[in-house]
């Protein structure tokens, strides 16, 4: 049986998986998504730690810069994610997404002051090859790829930030989470007016039907709760292992995304056979980490 922090990180991997449908049904702009997104979210987070007395709301100037820090960076990332899905598909979006183990293999060795593992290096190009395998059948969709590709990148960095504060002890994860959304909410704020087809500050409020509970659906339970979860069990695990699980996000989210939207049929076999390679490797990863033979915290 998977040991209990394994088991709650892929139920908090598949909440990441539903913001990919959250962010195909909501009718904004991915710019406009991510600011509500961030916006409900911080708003949420704090209301718990008031209310809950989680903690001090507000930590040293030092922490809050470096949890704002952060938190511009987890912005981009969603805009990124939202942005792909808007020029693509949810489909191609979560596949661009998990090549985040192979960054960070690089990413966490090099902030943490580590040597590379080759293990880590090894997964993250077999995560690779199937990037390469979706990436040559489903050309029509490059924009949406590359868009994912550069937001996998920096989803390999926060979370190593996260790790290394969490671990101090000095904060606790929902006011992590509270200061993070604020430093994604003013990131968002400042790239919208350049960001093409986001509608400008107008396009904020362009709501309709059912935006608003999707919105709440969005940044209470897929942010704020899962989140300040994920912050919480980067004490037991690595930051590589945590992305590696990640990358089951694009089978929960295919499967929903063929389910939902039907885009199974718009698919090529070959996207497939990429997805299969993805999930190849975090099938060996927790193998090779029973093994022994894995990075510590796997």
């Amino acid at each position: 049986m998977l040991p209990l922090p394994t088991l709650q990180l892929h139920g908090i991997v598949f909440l990441f998986a539903t913001t990919a449908f959250l962010g195909h049904v909501i009718s904004l702009s991915a710019p406009a998504v991510v600011i509500w997104r961030t916006a409900l979210a911080a708003i949420g987070a704090a209301a718990i730690v008031v209310i809950g007395r989680r903690g001090a709301l507000v930590p040293s100037q030092r922490l809050i810069a470096a949890l704002v820090g952060i938190g511009a960076i987890a912005g981009i990332h969603w805009l990124c994610f939202f942005g792909a899905i808007r020029l693509a598909n949810v489909s191609m979006c979560l596949a661009g997404m998990a090549t985040t183990s192979l960054f960070t293999a690089f990413t966490e060795p090099l902030l943490e002051g580590r040597k590379v593992k080759p293990l880590e290096v090894a997964l993250g190009c077999l995560v690779a090859v199937g990037i390469l395998l979706v990436a040559g059948f489903e050309r029509g969709r490059l924009a949406g790829l590359l868009v994912a590709l550069l937001g996998a990148f920096l989803a390999a960095i926060f979370p190593v930030f996260n790790r290394r504060i969490v671990r101090t002890g000095e904060v606790e994860p929902m006011v992590m989470v509270a200061w993070e959304m604020l430093g994604a909410l003013a990131a968002c704020l400042v790239l919208l007016p350049i960001i093409p087809a986001s509608g400008g500050y107008v396009g904020l409020f362009a709501w309709q039907r059912f935006d608003g509970l999707w919105l709440l659906v969005l940044a209470l339970v897929c942010t704020v709760f899962a989140h300040a979860v994920h912050i919480a069990l980067l004490r037991q695990i690595t930051a590589y292992a945590a992305n590696l699980a990640n990358n089951l996000e694009p089978v929960y989210g295919i499967l929903g995304a063929a389910w939902l939207f039907g885009e199974h049929r718009d698919l090529h076999p070959g996207f497939y056979a990429g997805a299969a390679t993805i999930l190849a490797a975090n099938i060996l990863h927790p193998l090779l980490a029973r093994s022994g033979s894995a990075p510590d915290g796997g």
